[in-house]
C-alpha cells in the first residue's frame, strides 16, 4: 500500500531502482555527521532503497529511514543500525524533538513543503541539521553524453512536471533554519554500457513511455550507446545540487 496524497513513481520498479541506482559520496556524509553536535538519530525521509541512510547510519546510533511506499521499503537495502518504516515526508510519526539529522535525497521536489517543514520543525531539537540533495543529468564523455541527451530527448515529454525543480537546481526552494554552506560534491561510477542502459531503464519516464507506448525507448538507442562508450568501464558524473541549513 501507498500513503493518501502520494504520487508514487518508482513502486512499480523498485527491485530494480535498487539494482541500479547509484550511490552517493561517502564525503557528503562524513561532513553532514561533522556538522551534528549530537548523533543520537538521523532520520532519513523518502529512503527509497536506502542509499542515503546506509551512508549516514555509521556516523548515529540509530537511523529511521521513511518511505511513503512500502513496495520501496520492501525492497531497501538492509543496513546495520536502519530502521525501515512506511511513513510520508509529512506524517513521519516520529517523536518530538528527537532527530539530530534529517536527510532527503533525490526527493524533496515530490514533497508538500508546507506540510514537511511543519514535520520537520516537531521532530527536530534546535541545533539539528536538515540537508536535500538532488543529481541531474549524467555526464561521462561527449560521444556518450549525446546518445544520452537522445534518450533524453526520446522520454522528456513522460517526466513528471517535479523533474523542473531538479532540472533548476532548487534554486527556488528555501530550507528552514539558519542556510549552510556545503563543499562540492559530485558523484561518481564507474559503469559499463549495460550498467548504464540499466539506470536508463529506472527513470520514471522512461517507465511511463513504456507503459504508454509498449515500447522500450531505451532499446532504440541502446546499439548507439554501445558503441560510443566501448568494452571497458567509463566513469560516469552526476553533479550534485545541496540544500543544508539549522534548524
Amino acid at each position: 500500500m501507498t500513503q493518501a496524497g502520494f504520487s508514487d513513481h518508482f513502486s512499480g520498479h523498485a527491485d530494480s531502482y535498487a539494482a541500479h541506482r547509484p550511490g552517493y559520496p561517502q564525503a557528503l556524509f562524513d561532513w553532514l555527521a561533522r556538522q551534528c553536535p549530537r548523533r543520537q538519530c538521523a532520520w532519513d525521509c523518502a529512503t527509497g532503497s536506502g542509499q542515503a541512510a546506509g551512508g549516514i547510519a555509521p556516523y548515529f546510533e540509530h537511523v529511521v529511514a521513511t518511505d511513503a511506499s512500502s513496495t520501496q521499503i520492501d525492497n531497501a537495502v538492509p543496513h546495520v543500525g536502519v530502521e525501515y518504516r512506511v511513513a510520508t515526508a509529512e506524517d513521519s510519526g516520529l517523536r518530538d524533538s528527537a532527530i539530530d539529522l534529517i536527510t532527503v535525497a533525490q526527493a524533496l521536489h515530490w514533497f508538500d513543503l508546507p506540510a514537511f517543514y511543519v514535520e520537520v520543525q516537531r521532530v527536530t531539537h534546535e541545533g539539528a541539521v536538515i540537508a536535500a540533495w538532488s543529481y541531474e543529468r549524467s555526464k561521462v564523455n561527449g560521444d556518450i553524453d549525446k546518445t544520452l541527451e537522445m534518450i533524453f530527448d526520446e522520454v522528456e515529454a513522460y517526466w513528471p512536471p517535479e523533474r523542473e525543480i531538479v532540472e533548476n537546481r532548487y534554486r527556488d526552494i528555501v530550507l528552514p533554519g539558519e542556510p549552510l554552506t556545503p563543499p562540492p560534491f559530485d558523484m561518481t561510477a564507474d559503469w559499463t554500457a549495460d550498467n548504464m542502459l540499466a539506470y536508463l531503464r529506472t527513470w520514471s519516464a522512461t517507465r511511463r513511455y513504456m507503459a504508454d507506448r509498449n515500447a522500450d525507448p531505451v532499446g532504440l538507442h541502446e546499439q548507439a550507446l554501445k558503441d560510443a562508450w566501448g568494452d571497458n568501464a567509463q566513469t560516469v558524473h552526476w553533479p550534485l545540487t545541496m540544500l543544508v541549513s539549522r534548524l
